[in-house]
């Protein structure tokens, strides 16, 4: 019989043997079969009997559906049917950023929208940065006209604009990501 806590943060929080607080619970036994609707004390006490754990498995209904199980090999197979299905390998959408200088010069951009194309194409979110520094943050007009002539000279693909040009604490910043129309 386990009640190891670790267990159960790997297969959606069940709760087990005395975890679980209903009076009243339905249960299955190991086989499948409906054994009834039976006070809780009658089903620990079964599982017991049978040297297995009582897990809720429908805890939305009334009275809560319970099981007999062995909660360890049940885990266990729920682990090696997520990795052999490959479980968890969606891919991940991450906020990528590209930083630009007021003074970057041409070849500079050129590499740095390269990569920023990249990140698009690999289906990222693109944060791009023009850092204004000293006595450049005076000329702040220049720096959101500057970035605005970056998107448009280098992105001839079509993009979404997630959050529109808007003074940073460091110069302008904007969020595209790639159009997938």
């Amino acid at each position: 019989m386990s009640t190891d806590r670790k267990y159960n943060t790997l297969v959606k929080n069940l709760k087990l043997n005395n975890q679980i607080r209903a009076l009243e619970v339905q249960v299955i036994d190991p086989d499948g079969k409906q054994l009834g609707v039976m006070t809780i004390q009658n089903a620990l006490q079964l599982s017991r009997d049978s040297d297995l754990d009582l897990v809720e498995v429908g805890p939305n209904a009334e009275p809560p559906i319970t099981r007999i199980m062995d909660y360890g090999k049940y885990v266990y197979q729920k682990e090696r049917q997520e990795k052999k299905t490959g479980g968890s390998k969606k891919q991940r959408v991450e906020l990528k950023t590209v930083r630009i200088g007021f003074k970057t010069g041409a070849h500079d951009a050129a590499f740095k929208a390269k990569k920023a194309l990249e990140f698009l194409n690999e289906g990222n979110i693109l944060k791009l940065e023009l850092t204004l520094r000293g006595r450049e943050k005076a000329l702040a007009p220049m720096g959101k006209q500057k970035l605005e002539q970056f998107l448009t000279d280098n992105f001839t693909e079509p993009y979404i604009i997630q959050e529109q040009m808007r003074k940073g604490p460091y110069g302008w910043v904007i969020t595209i990501k790639k159009d997938t129309k």
